[in-house]
């Protein structure tokens, strides 16, 4: 997949572009666009989902997981 990087629109949303491919050959593209509070849930089931943990629909702040801390500190100085 082609790498570009999430972008904030003029209205405040986040902008992800996806390509769409179908047995291995490019189909379609379109841009995904969320509110912050939709991208903060997307970015906490993505955490579970990677934890292969069960993504809840909505979850208290407090349970979420933290999958930001583990990428902050293995970064590499630049």
């Amino acid at each position: 997949m082609p790498s570009k990087p999430v972008r904030r629109e003029a209205d405040g949303s986040l902008a992800i572009d996806l390509w769409f491919r179908r047995e291995g050959a490019f189909e379609a593209d379109a841009s995904l666009r969320l509110t912050p509070a939709e991208a903060e849930t997307l970015h906490a089931q993505l955490c579970y989902a990677l934890d292969d943990d069960t993504a809840a629909l909505v979850s208290p702040a407090g349970s979420l997981p933290d999958c930001r801390k583990s990428i902050l500190t293995t970064r590499r100085q630049v």
